[in-house]
């Protein structure tokens, strides 16, 4: 910095002069100076990993990509089919020509012929492949359907294991190829195989680990389907020519497409459909991918249904952007670049998790918080973050997993991973064990985050001491093993906000915690702890802690009341008896799960959570430790008007039969003392989702029981388990608005479900025509465990559950269904009856699609399902008559004692027919024409046997047709 000489005369009041009259200050403060310039330069070079993104130099970095980090390769796919993402002719016309081949016989073939599906990454490839494994034809061809998900960086030994277990083997742990290679052979050894390798990037995964003992092991007729994006894996995997090449969408399919992720209503279609020509202009844009096309369609949710509003897209600039990386859409660029800037760093974070761990919302928000990428005042951080992860997933930038309930884990399509990490390569770097150059990649540059995942043993583990050179981390983040060693240190890594490291080995670390002055998030989950040291009391800036899974941890330290930060703790999973007092100080949580309730000792009680009032998310163990229904009523729950998620948990008295242990029966005055108890933990009206488990008291909540004033008025979900004395449901659920899912497991009192569960409409509406429909928005049910149930009572006049498509009935003794199921329940799709004694028959459901029935020993009849597809029937032996299914598809019998077809097979039409039998039975089906039971299966299409020997239910088999 120059000095202007006429400040000489200011006066010596002049900061600047007191510096310049010191020298040695001055030479402090030009070093400083010239650090910050440097810095910022820096900042400048690494811009690409921020929303001011330089267009002009986008095209020079595209041939950077692929020297840079592994970027998408760990994402996991499986045969499960999704319809919504489904549209036109051309994918059913591909399915059918690629089962053709599948079926066919080709002269010259050896055992095994592979096929290939070839196109660029995100155009289609595993939909059509799902599609073609999911096809009733197919499946009743092969004996064993097996998906492989390969990817980049696939491990030998985990593909070898994979496969072994999918197909009923037993690798025991072994580590060997040569080991676990005649171990598929042993287990496939003769069997007719149906086989996806999805998303193959090089011929090594087939070459080098699956050929010899597949070749050596299948039967004739055995068939391969890969993916993979090159037709040189094709080539090299030998794959049947010509290979089937993934055609890009025409105009009109993507735009019925695009239409799918906009349009909410009716009325949204037909505005919609006023902005067709400028939608087509938009798509043409997108060339045909239909990744591009979802990707667009939620970018367009987020703008107005104007025609100018649709122009302004087209128009942008970043249509003209050449020289993108091979398979990175333009469409996902220009979403991206429409992210507000928090969202789009919240993005890019999101690409660095490891694809075989399971994050949930809180946890990556958590991590969002800790970086400090949601701006906002402190008490709306993590609504901020909940709005910035909803709006990634209406942009389809990230995929809801179907297997979590209430959207709470999400994935990201391997196209869109790799586009973000491409952009945010010069800040970060996502690595596996067992890469090519790892070390070399961690030395050669620093970046500001860090993820490692891990699935080898402990003798190919990544050193810690490898990752020391990256000494500017900010987030580090690692699941699976990692090479651990005494002395190694988290010194390292002054400036880390973000520590979290899952299934690994620890302890050695600790004892360096307190160096991490920075530190906001820790999450050492599933790790050796026992104890965090009492050093972490001087960590100020944490805010999120959690040790779930760590069942060594027995201690909390005094110290931990001191970390007035925290707004996220979690204790789930633990050995912890209770927590130091004080905790009461500890008012920014927001998540408390894991809180284990005591009453005696130095521990606190539920009277220090009275003052937690920001909490949005509370778990409660071990309540039936506590003494007196007063300590409940200190902990305020009702006045927590932020909270939504709630754990009530009571260990459990009931054994594995479902009934109680007779040695944990709990005496009258207990169950009194318990009822009081809850009754006590009344939360508020803002509740969304409760969990109740073990809960011993005869009547369940004064809250959840009344049918005049029932504070859950925004409940969702509710899963009660392990309710031992209870004799009735809670009655007030019928008038809940929104509540979406209802789950009972293991209610051994409950007799008789009654027309008190539908009480608060049929009670107060005198004529069938004014009542509301109870349970308006309920569209899944499973009431199981209820060992001693009889008897439902639900008149066929009295409307519920209109919306009801999944219901599941297991393990009770109901008699007969309700005649208002058949009649009301008009949306039910899919029906599980199963381990139902007394019940003797099923008829009347004219929507349901999916039955499955298994151990209902006393069945003897259904009828009347109309449009019934798909059924399962596995030991019902005195089911003896079946009618009224026009539009079966396909059935499954399973018994293995059966030596006869069911007579009712002559009065029905399915198209394929798999069986589970006697040998005696299937050796009588072999016979064909000659043979006693060809007039009851001749009809079927399809039709494949097996029959038991030992434990292997699949010993002997036969396929017909």
């Amino acid at each position: 910095m120059e000095h202007d000489p006429s400040t000489k005369d200011v006066g010596c009041f002049n900061p600047l002069l007191f510096c310049m009259r010191n020298p040695s200050h001055a030479h402090d403060i030009g070093t400083r100076i010239k650090a910050l310039n440097k810095r910022l330069d820096t900042i400048k070079e690494r811009s690409a990993a921020f929303s001011f993104i330089n267009l002009g130099s986008y095209e020079d970095r595209g041939n950077k990509v692929h020297g840079s980090h592994s970027g998408d390769t760990r994402r996991e796919t499986s045969g499960e089919f999704d319809r919504s993402g489904v549209v036109g002719e051309k994918i059913e016309q591909d399915t059918r020509k690629l089962v053709e081949i599948m079926l066919s016989e080709k002269e010259g073939n050896t055992n095994i012929m592979v096929v290939a599906i070839v196109g660029v990454g995100g155009i289609g490839k595993t939909t059509l492949a799902q599609k073609v494994f999911n096809d009733e034809a197919l499946n009743a061809e092969f004996e064993k359907m097996i998906w492989l998900s390969i990817n980049k960086d696939f491990d030998k030994v985990e593909l070898l294991r994979t496969i072994i277990t999918q197909a009923g083997g037993v690798h025991g742990g072994e580590k060997a190829l040569a080991v676990l290679q005649p171990i598929l052979a042993a287990t496939l050894k003769g069997k007719k195989l149906f086989l996806v390798l999805d998303d193959v990037w090089n011929h090594g995964a087939w070459d080098d680990v699956l050929k010899t003992p597949l070749t050596n092991a299948l039967a004739r007729g055995s068939r391969v389907l890969v993916t993979t994006r090159g037709e040189i894996v094709a080539q090299r995997m030998k794959a049947m020519p010509p290979y089937h090449h993934v055609d890009k969408l025409d105009l009109e399919d993507a735009w019925s497409l695009l239409k799918k992720q906009i349009i909410s209503s009716e009325t949204d279609g037909r505005d919609i459909d006023m902005l067709k020509d400028i939608g087509l202009q938009i798509i043409a844009k997108c060339d045909g991918l239909p990744l591009a096309v979802k990707v667009m369609g939620g970018l367009l949710c987020q703008k107005g249904k104007r025609h100018r509003e649709w122009e302004m897209v087209l128009d942008d600039s970043v249509w003209s952007i050449s020289g993108m990386p091979e398979e990175l859409n333009h469409a996902l660029y220009l979403s991206y670049e429409d992210l507000p800037s928090c969202a789009k760093q919240c993005f890019l974070h999101f690409s660095l998790l490891p694809k075989t761990a399971v994050f949930f919302s809180n946890e990556i928000i958590g991590m969002w918080i800790s970086e400090g990428f949601l701006h906002g005042t402190s008490d709306d951080l993590e609504e901020l973050g909940r709005n910035c992860y909803k709006e990634l997933m209406l942009r389809n930038l990230l995929e809801p997993n179907t297997k979590y309930v209430g959207e709470d884990v999400c994935n990201m399509h391997d196209v869109v991973c790799s586009f973000a990490q491409f952009v945010a390569r010069n800040e970060a770097l996502a690595v596996q064990s067992g890469e090519i150059n790892i070390v070399s990649k961690l030395t050669a540059h620093e970046f500001l985050r860090l993820s490692v995942e891990s699935k080898t043993s402990e003798s190919d583990g990544l050193e810690w001491s490898s990752l020391q050179a990256q000494k500017t981390l900010r987030a580090l983040i690692s699941v699976g093993y990692i090479n651990i060693k005494p002395g190694d240190s988290l010194v390292h890594f002054p400036f880390l906000r973000t520590l979290h490291i899952d299934y690994a080995h620890v302890v050695a670390l600790l004892e360096s915690l307190h160096e991490l002055k920075h530190l906001r998030y820790l999450s050492l989950g599933n790790t050796d702890i026992s104890s965090l040291p009492d050093s972490i009391g001087k960590m100020k800036f944490l805010q999120y802690i959690s040790l779930t899974g760590c069942e060594q941890f027995v201690k909390v330290p005094r110290s931990f009341v001191k970390l007035a930060q925290l707004r996220y703790l979690n204790f789930s999973g633990t050995s912890i008896e209770g927590i130091p007092r004080g905790f009461h100080a500890l008012t920014n949580l927001r998540v408390l799960h894991g809180f284990p309730a005591q009453v005696d000792g130095d521990w606190c009680s539920l009277e220090e959570l009275g003052p937690l009032s920001r909490l949005n998310s509370l778990g409660l163990d071990g309540l039936e430790n506590i003494t007196a229904s007063s300590y409940a009523a200190k902990a305020k729950l009702i006045n927590k008007v932020h909270l939504t998620i709630l754990f009530l948990n009571c260990g459990s008295i009931l054994g594995d039969d479902g009934l109680i242990k007779e040695e944990d029966c709990v005496s009258e005055e207990a169950q009194q003392q318990i009822e009081k108890l809850f009754d006590e933990l009344c939360p508020p009206s803002r509740l969304e989702t409760l969990y109740i488990r073990g809960y011993f008291g005869q009547r369940l909540p004064r809250w959840m029981i009344s049918s005049l004033d029932v504070p859950l008025k925004n409940l969702r979900i509710l899963f009660i388990a392990d309710l031992a004395y209870c004799t009735q449901l809670p009655i007030g659920l019928c008038q809940l608005p929104y509540l979406e899912l209802i789950q009972i497991n293991r209610a051994p009192a409950i007799k008789l479900v009654g027309p008190d569960f539908l009480q608060s409409y049929h009670h107060h509406s005198p004529r069938p025509s004014q009542m509301l429909p109870a349970f308006p928005r309920l569209h899944e049910m499973n009431l199981g465990g209820m060992v001693e149930w009889e008897e439902w009572q639900w008149e066929e006049q009295v409307p519920a559950f209109p919306v009801l498509q999944v219901l599941r009935l297991y393990r009770c003794k109901l008699r007969c269904l309700p005649p208002g199921l058949t009649s009301q329940a008009r949306a039910l799709y899919s029906l599980s009856i199963r381990y139902v004694q007394g019940l003797t028959y099923l008829e009347n459901f004219p929507s349901l699609v999916e039955l499955k029935l298994d151990e209902n020993l006393d069945l003897e009849r259904f009828t009347n399902l109309p449009r019934l597809q798909k059924l399962s029937i596995e030991d019902c032996p005195k089911l003896k008559v079946l009618e009224g299914v026009p539009a079966l598809q396909r059935l499954i019998l399973a018994d293995k004692d059966m030596e006869s077809l069911p007579e009712y097979m002559g009065g029905i039409n399915p198209r394929h027919l798999e069986l589970y039998c006697s040998l005696a039975l299937l050796a009588s089906i072999a016979a064909g024409e000659s043979g006693p039971e060809w007039d009851k299966f001749s009809h079927v299409e399809h039709v494949k046997a097996y029959a038991r020997e030992g434990d292997n239910s699949r010993k002997w088999n036969l396929d017909l047709f």
